[in-house]
Protein backbone atom coordinates (compact mmCIF):
# COMPACT_ATOMS: atom_id res chain seq x y z
CA UNK A 1 0.00 0.00 0.00
CA UNK A 2 2.67 2.40 1.12
CA UNK A 3 4.66 1.61 -2.34
CA UNK A 4 1.48 2.15 -4.11
CA UNK A 5 0.52 5.58 -2.38
CA UNK A 6 4.61 6.74 -3.49
CA UNK A 7 4.24 5.74 -6.85
CA UNK A 8 0.78 8.20 -6.55
CA UNK A 9 2.36 10.54 -5.21
CA UNK A 10 5.45 11.01 -7.74
CA UNK A 11 3.33 11.01 -10.37
CA UNK A 12 1.78 13.70 -9.35
CA UNK A 13 4.77 15.63 -8.53
CA UNK A 14 5.71 14.99 -12.30
CA UNK A 15 1.76 16.17 -13.04
CA UNK A 16 2.39 19.28 -11.39
CA UNK A 17 5.65 19.97 -12.98
CA UNK A 18 4.84 19.66 -16.26
CA UNK A 19 1.55 21.92 -15.25
CA UNK A 20 4.15 24.68 -14.39
CA UNK A 21 5.72 25.09 -17.77
CA UNK A 22 3.79 27.77 -18.69
CA UNK A 23 1.42 30.22 -16.73
CA UNK A 24 -1.80 30.05 -18.81
CA UNK A 25 -4.72 32.05 -17.43
CA UNK A 26 -8.19 29.65 -17.79
CA UNK A 27 -9.76 31.22 -20.74
CA UNK A 28 -6.44 30.70 -22.64
CA UNK A 29 -6.04 26.85 -21.69
CA UNK A 30 -4.82 25.03 -25.26
CA UNK A 31 -8.37 23.74 -26.63
CA UNK A 32 -9.04 20.82 -29.34
CA UNK A 33 -11.18 23.51 -31.44
CA UNK A 34 -8.44 22.76 -34.32
CA UNK A 35 -8.55 19.22 -34.24
CA UNK A 36 -12.33 19.41 -34.10
CA UNK A 37 -12.87 21.24 -37.05
CA UNK A 38 -10.06 18.77 -38.57
CA UNK A 39 -12.12 16.32 -37.46
CA UNK A 40 -15.51 17.41 -39.07
CA UNK A 41 -13.63 17.81 -42.54
CA UNK A 42 -12.81 13.94 -42.07
CA UNK A 43 -16.45 13.09 -41.33
CA UNK A 44 -17.61 15.22 -44.39
CA UNK A 45 -14.85 13.29 -46.54
CA UNK A 46 -13.59 16.33 -47.58
CA UNK A 47 -9.83 15.54 -45.93
CA UNK A 48 -9.48 13.47 -49.11
CA UNK A 49 -10.17 16.14 -51.52
CA UNK A 50 -6.89 18.38 -53.18
CA UNK A 51 -8.71 21.03 -51.19
CA UNK A 52 -8.49 18.75 -47.74
CA UNK A 53 -5.49 17.42 -48.24
CA UNK A 54 -4.06 21.09 -48.71
CA UNK A 55 -5.63 22.51 -45.54
CA UNK A 56 -3.75 19.74 -43.64
CA UNK A 57 -0.74 20.30 -45.56
CA UNK A 58 -1.07 23.94 -44.49
CA UNK A 59 -1.67 23.65 -40.78
CA UNK A 60 1.97 22.26 -41.07
CA UNK A 61 3.84 25.13 -42.68
CA UNK A 62 4.14 27.21 -39.93
CA UNK A 63 6.78 24.69 -37.81
CA UNK A 64 8.23 24.22 -41.34
CA UNK A 65 8.72 28.21 -42.72
CA UNK A 66 8.84 29.82 -39.76
CA UNK A 67 8.65 33.71 -40.15
CA UNK A 68 10.70 34.83 -37.47
CA UNK A 69 9.69 38.19 -35.53
CA UNK A 70 11.12 40.13 -32.47
CA UNK A 71 8.69 41.38 -30.17
CA UNK A 72 6.77 43.75 -29.93
CA UNK A 73 5.77 43.34 -33.49
CA UNK A 74 2.52 44.62 -35.28
CA UNK A 75 1.51 43.82 -38.45
CA UNK A 76 -1.73 43.90 -41.14
CA UNK A 77 -1.99 40.33 -42.57
CA UNK A 78 -4.47 38.98 -45.02
CA UNK A 79 -6.11 35.64 -45.25
CA UNK A 80 -6.63 34.09 -48.64
CA UNK A 81 -9.61 32.94 -49.27
CA UNK A 82 -9.14 31.10 -52.45
CA UNK A 83 -6.56 28.37 -51.12
CA UNK A 84 -5.93 27.12 -47.68
CA UNK A 85 -3.33 28.89 -45.50
CA UNK A 86 -2.14 29.41 -42.21
CA UNK A 87 0.27 32.33 -40.77
CA UNK A 88 2.99 31.63 -38.22
CA UNK A 89 4.96 33.79 -36.10
CA UNK A 90 7.99 32.43 -33.92
CA UNK A 91 9.19 34.59 -31.28
CA UNK A 92 11.84 33.98 -27.89
CA UNK A 93 10.48 34.81 -24.72
CA UNK A 94 12.19 35.01 -21.02
CA UNK A 95 11.38 33.32 -17.53
CA UNK A 96 9.55 36.45 -16.52
CA UNK A 97 8.22 38.04 -18.76
CA UNK A 98 4.44 38.00 -20.13
CA UNK A 99 3.00 38.19 -23.31
CA UNK A 100 -0.01 39.51 -24.59
CA UNK A 101 -1.56 38.66 -28.25
CA UNK A 102 -4.64 40.68 -29.44
CA UNK A 103 -6.08 40.35 -33.04
CA UNK A 104 -8.55 42.38 -34.50
CA UNK A 105 -10.97 42.17 -37.61
CA UNK A 106 -10.65 44.94 -39.91
CA UNK A 107 -12.48 43.18 -42.90
CA UNK A 108 -15.87 42.58 -43.50
CA UNK A 109 -15.79 38.67 -43.21
CA UNK A 110 -16.23 36.97 -39.64
CA UNK A 111 -13.93 34.06 -40.65
CA UNK A 112 -13.38 31.25 -37.68
CA UNK A 113 -9.92 31.41 -37.17
CA UNK A 114 -7.78 28.83 -34.96
CA UNK A 115 -5.11 30.46 -33.06
CA UNK A 116 -2.88 28.23 -31.19
CA UNK A 117 0.40 28.37 -29.09
CA UNK A 118 3.43 25.93 -29.16
CA UNK A 119 6.64 25.21 -27.39
CA UNK A 120 9.35 24.83 -29.62
CA UNK A 121 11.01 21.46 -27.81
CA UNK A 122 13.01 20.23 -30.26
CA UNK A 123 13.44 21.65 -33.95
CA UNK A 124 14.99 18.63 -35.71
CA UNK A 125 12.66 15.82 -34.14
CA UNK A 126 9.98 18.67 -34.79
CA UNK A 127 8.26 18.49 -31.56
CA UNK A 128 6.42 21.45 -30.62
CA UNK A 129 3.84 21.74 -27.36
CA UNK A 130 0.45 23.11 -27.49
CA UNK A 131 0.29 25.46 -24.73
CA UNK A 132 -2.41 27.42 -25.27
CA UNK A 133 -5.32 28.81 -27.87
CA UNK A 134 -6.40 32.12 -28.01
CA UNK A 135 -10.41 33.37 -26.85
CA UNK A 136 -12.84 34.27 -28.63
CA UNK A 137 -12.05 37.70 -28.42
CA UNK A 138 -8.85 36.68 -30.39
CA UNK A 139 -6.43 37.74 -27.51
CA UNK A 140 -3.82 35.10 -25.48
CA UNK A 141 -1.94 35.85 -22.91
CA UNK A 142 0.64 33.57 -21.12
CA UNK A 143 4.15 33.80 -18.87
CA UNK A 144 6.85 30.89 -19.34
CA UNK A 145 8.66 30.01 -16.60
CA UNK A 146 11.75 28.89 -18.69
CA UNK A 147 13.41 30.44 -21.78
CA UNK A 148 11.84 29.47 -24.72
CA UNK A 149 11.07 29.32 -28.03
CA UNK A 150 7.13 29.75 -29.39
CA UNK A 151 5.17 29.32 -32.05
CA UNK A 152 1.93 31.37 -32.57
CA UNK A 153 -0.37 29.55 -35.62
CA UNK A 154 -3.60 31.06 -36.91
CA UNK A 155 -5.67 29.05 -39.61
CA UNK A 156 -8.90 29.86 -40.55
CA UNK A 157 -11.67 27.25 -42.25
CA UNK A 158 -11.55 26.08 -45.54
CA UNK A 159 -12.69 28.62 -48.01
CA UNK A 160 -12.94 31.85 -45.27
CA UNK A 161 -10.09 34.54 -44.77
CA UNK A 162 -9.83 38.18 -44.37
CA UNK A 163 -7.93 41.50 -43.09
CA UNK A 164 -6.94 41.47 -39.43
CA UNK A 165 -3.93 43.37 -37.45
CA UNK A 166 -2.19 41.43 -35.08
CA UNK A 167 0.34 42.80 -31.93
CA UNK A 168 2.27 40.72 -30.06
CA UNK A 169 4.12 42.25 -27.30
CA UNK A 170 6.14 41.08 -23.80
CA UNK A 171 5.76 42.77 -20.80
CA UNK A 172 7.23 42.06 -17.16
CA UNK A 173 5.02 39.69 -15.09
CA UNK A 174 5.78 41.78 -11.71
CA UNK A 175 5.55 45.25 -11.01
CA UNK A 176 9.04 47.52 -10.64
CA UNK A 177 9.48 47.38 -6.99
CA UNK A 178 11.11 50.32 -6.02
CA UNK A 179 8.62 53.66 -6.91
CA UNK A 180 9.46 56.43 -9.38
CA UNK A 181 12.76 53.91 -10.47
CA UNK A 182 12.81 51.92 -13.36
CA UNK A 183 15.82 49.67 -14.74
CA UNK A 184 18.32 52.53 -15.22
CA UNK A 185 18.39 52.53 -11.05
CA UNK A 186 20.17 48.62 -11.24
CA UNK A 187 23.64 49.16 -10.58
CA UNK A 188 24.34 45.42 -9.59
CA UNK A 189 22.80 42.12 -11.31
CA UNK A 190 22.04 38.44 -10.27
CA UNK A 191 25.51 36.25 -10.79
CA UNK A 192 27.71 39.23 -9.77
CA UNK A 193 30.79 37.78 -7.59
CA UNK A 194 30.55 39.14 -3.91
CA UNK A 195 32.56 38.28 -1.07
CA UNK A 196 36.07 38.34 -3.96
CA UNK A 197 33.91 35.43 -5.55
CA UNK A 198 33.55 32.83 -2.75
CA UNK A 199 29.54 33.49 -3.60
CA UNK A 200 27.26 34.83 -6.27
CA UNK A 201 24.85 38.01 -6.18
CA UNK A 202 21.13 36.18 -5.83
CA UNK A 203 19.56 38.94 -7.01
CA UNK A 204 19.18 42.85 -8.28
CA UNK A 205 20.40 45.99 -6.11
CA UNK A 206 17.87 49.04 -6.94
CA UNK A 207 19.52 51.94 -6.00
CA UNK A 208 17.63 54.81 -4.55
CA UNK A 209 17.09 57.51 -1.82
CA UNK A 210 16.99 56.69 1.53
CA UNK A 211 13.23 56.23 2.47
CA UNK A 212 12.02 55.54 -0.99
CA UNK A 213 8.81 53.35 -1.26
CA UNK A 214 9.45 49.84 -1.62
CA UNK A 215 6.41 48.67 -3.24
CA UNK A 216 4.87 44.95 -3.44
CA UNK A 217 5.07 43.69 -7.28
CA UNK A 218 2.58 41.44 -7.01
CA UNK A 219 -0.39 40.55 -4.83
CA UNK A 220 1.33 38.41 -2.22
CA UNK A 221 1.30 36.71 1.18
CA UNK A 222 3.57 38.31 3.80
CA UNK A 223 5.67 35.21 5.04
CA UNK A 224 8.46 37.10 7.61
CA UNK A 225 9.24 40.53 8.41
CA UNK A 226 12.23 40.67 10.58
CA UNK A 227 15.83 40.83 10.34
CA UNK A 228 17.91 38.64 9.24
CA UNK A 229 22.09 38.88 8.78
CA UNK A 230 23.54 39.87 5.96
CA UNK A 231 20.20 41.27 4.61
CA UNK A 232 19.64 43.32 7.67
CA UNK A 233 15.93 44.45 7.94
CA UNK A 234 13.61 42.33 5.23
CA UNK A 235 10.55 41.26 3.98
CA UNK A 236 9.64 38.15 2.29
CA UNK A 237 6.33 37.32 0.35
CA UNK A 238 4.69 34.93 -1.67
CA UNK A 239 3.55 34.96 -4.75
CA UNK A 240 1.26 32.24 -5.16
CA UNK A 241 0.34 32.90 -8.65
CA UNK A 242 3.57 31.93 -10.08
CA UNK A 243 4.62 30.09 -6.83
CA UNK A 244 7.22 31.89 -6.06
CA UNK A 245 8.89 33.45 -3.31
CA UNK A 246 10.00 37.26 -3.16
CA UNK A 247 12.91 38.65 -0.94
CA UNK A 248 13.37 42.75 0.11
CA UNK A 249 16.57 43.05 2.03
CA UNK A 250 18.47 45.89 3.21
CA UNK A 251 15.33 48.07 4.27
CA UNK A 252 15.11 50.81 6.19
CA UNK A 253 11.59 50.46 7.42
CA UNK A 254 9.14 47.68 7.29
CA UNK A 255 5.69 49.24 6.94
CA UNK A 256 3.54 45.19 6.64
CA UNK A 257 2.75 42.44 9.58
CA UNK A 258 3.18 39.20 8.74
CA UNK A 259 0.57 36.81 7.61
CA UNK A 260 -1.20 39.18 6.36
CA UNK A 261 -1.49 39.82 2.37
CA UNK A 262 -0.82 42.60 0.35
CA UNK A 263 -1.98 44.23 -3.08
CA UNK A 264 0.34 44.75 -6.06
CA UNK A 265 1.44 48.29 -5.69
CA UNK A 266 1.34 48.21 -2.07
CA UNK A 267 3.73 50.20 0.12
CA UNK A 268 5.57 47.33 1.61
CA UNK A 269 8.85 49.26 3.19
CA UNK A 270 11.39 51.90 2.18
CA UNK A 271 15.26 51.63 1.06
CA UNK A 272 17.64 52.14 3.48
CA UNK A 273 21.09 50.05 3.76
CA UNK A 274 21.09 48.09 6.72
CA UNK A 275 22.39 44.95 7.22
CA UNK A 276 26.03 44.03 5.43
CA UNK A 277 24.75 47.12 3.06
CA UNK A 278 25.46 49.37 5.89
CA UNK A 279 28.64 50.96 3.86
CA UNK A 280 27.31 51.01 0.50
CA UNK A 281 24.86 53.64 -0.78
CA UNK A 282 21.20 53.31 -0.05
CA UNK A 283 19.33 50.14 -2.14
CA UNK A 284 17.00 47.89 -2.22
CA UNK A 285 17.93 44.09 -2.85
CA UNK A 286 15.34 42.29 -4.64
CA UNK A 287 15.26 38.54 -5.30
CA UNK A 288 13.32 35.84 -6.46
CA UNK A 289 12.83 32.33 -5.00
CA UNK A 290 11.42 29.24 -6.55
CA UNK A 291 13.29 25.88 -6.27
CA UNK A 292 16.77 28.15 -5.59
CA UNK A 293 17.69 31.58 -6.24
CA UNK A 294 15.99 33.07 -9.56
CA UNK A 295 16.94 35.87 -11.73
CA UNK A 296 14.37 38.87 -11.06
CA UNK A 297 15.88 40.82 -13.64
CA UNK A 298 13.17 40.48 -16.55
CA UNK A 299 10.43 39.90 -14.35
CA UNK A 300 10.59 43.70 -13.22
CA UNK A 301 12.29 45.24 -16.33
CA UNK A 302 10.63 46.75 -19.31
CA UNK A 303 12.73 44.98 -22.47
CA UNK A 304 11.14 46.68 -25.15
CA UNK A 305 9.53 50.01 -25.68
CA UNK A 306 5.75 49.67 -26.28
CA UNK A 307 4.29 49.38 -30.21
CA UNK A 308 3.66 53.19 -30.99
CA UNK A 309 0.31 53.56 -32.90
CA UNK A 310 1.66 53.65 -36.54
CA UNK A 311 -1.07 53.60 -39.38
CA UNK A 312 -0.14 50.41 -41.71
CA UNK A 313 -0.65 50.37 -45.37
CA UNK A 314 -3.42 47.58 -45.49
CA UNK A 315 -3.93 48.90 -49.38
CA UNK A 316 -1.17 46.56 -50.34
CA UNK A 317 -2.58 43.24 -48.73
CA UNK A 318 -3.46 40.36 -51.24
CA UNK A 319 -1.65 42.78 -53.86
CA UNK A 320 0.82 41.22 -56.60
CA UNK A 321 3.92 43.28 -56.61
CA UNK A 322 7.10 43.01 -58.26
CA UNK A 323 10.61 43.48 -57.11
CA UNK A 324 12.59 46.51 -57.67
CA UNK A 325 16.31 44.94 -57.70
CA UNK A 326 18.04 41.88 -57.08
CA UNK A 327 17.16 41.20 -53.48
CA UNK A 328 17.10 38.06 -50.78
CA UNK A 329 14.18 36.73 -48.64
CA UNK A 330 14.65 36.28 -45.77
CA UNK A 331 12.81 34.12 -42.53
CA UNK A 332 13.05 38.04 -40.16
CA UNK A 333 14.15 40.97 -40.14
CA UNK A 334 17.26 41.24 -39.09
CA UNK A 335 20.66 40.36 -40.33
CA UNK A 336 21.06 36.62 -38.55
CA UNK A 337 17.95 35.35 -40.02
CA UNK A 338 17.97 32.71 -42.43
CA UNK A 339 18.39 33.29 -45.86
CA UNK A 340 14.92 31.43 -47.76
CA UNK A 341 15.76 32.39 -51.52
CA UNK A 342 17.23 34.72 -54.02
CA UNK A 343 14.57 36.88 -55.69
CA UNK A 344 15.65 38.80 -58.95
CA UNK A 345 14.44 41.85 -60.49
CA UNK A 346 10.67 42.54 -61.46
CA UNK A 347 9.57 38.79 -59.86
CA UNK A 348 6.41 38.92 -59.11
CA UNK A 349 5.49 38.38 -55.35
CA UNK A 350 2.39 38.17 -53.38
CA UNK A 351 1.83 40.66 -50.24
CA UNK A 352 0.56 38.54 -47.11
CA UNK A 353 1.16 41.31 -44.68
CA UNK A 354 2.56 44.74 -43.63
CA UNK A 355 4.14 46.13 -40.60
CA UNK A 356 5.55 49.56 -40.34
CA UNK A 357 8.80 48.79 -42.35
CA UNK A 358 8.50 45.26 -44.10
CA UNK A 359 6.66 43.41 -46.53
CA UNK A 360 5.91 39.67 -45.57
CA UNK A 361 5.23 37.98 -48.98
CA UNK A 362 5.29 35.11 -51.22
CA UNK A 363 7.21 33.94 -53.20
CA UNK A 364 6.50 32.10 -57.06
CA UNK A 365 7.68 28.88 -55.45
CA UNK A 366 5.28 28.85 -52.23
CA UNK A 367 8.29 30.50 -49.72
CA UNK A 368 7.29 33.03 -47.28
CA UNK A 369 9.55 35.56 -46.01
CA UNK A 370 9.83 39.52 -45.13
CA UNK A 371 11.42 41.87 -47.81
CA UNK A 372 11.99 45.91 -47.76
CA UNK A 373 9.40 47.78 -48.39
CA UNK A 374 11.60 49.83 -50.91
CA UNK A 375 12.60 47.08 -52.79
CA UNK A 376 8.74 46.15 -53.94
CA UNK A 377 6.92 48.08 -56.47
CA UNK A 378 3.42 47.91 -58.41
CA UNK A 379 3.24 46.32 -62.10
CA UNK A 380 4.16 48.56 -64.34
CA UNK A 381 6.39 50.54 -62.06
CA UNK A 382 9.94 50.76 -63.07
Amino acid sequence: MSYRYGVLCFLIVLLLLACKEEKVPKRFYPRSDHEAYWYSLKQANLLGTALGKEWEAAAERPFENQIEIDLPYQEAFQIMEKEPDAMGYRFDVRRGQKVLVDIDLISKDSAVVFIDLFRVENDSLRKYRHVASADSSFQLGFEPRRNASYILRLQPELLRGGNYTIKIQKVPSLDFPVAGKDQSAIHSFFGDPRDGGRRDHHGVDIFAPRHTPVIAPARAYVRFVGERGLGGNVIWLYDSQRSQNLYFAHLQDQLVEKYTYVNKGDTIGTVGNSGNARTTPTHLHFGIYSNGPVDPYFFIVEEAAEIPNIELDTSLLGKTLHVAKNTVLQSGMNTKSQLLDTLEVNEKIDVLAVNDKYVRVKAKNGNQGFLNRRVVVSPGIR
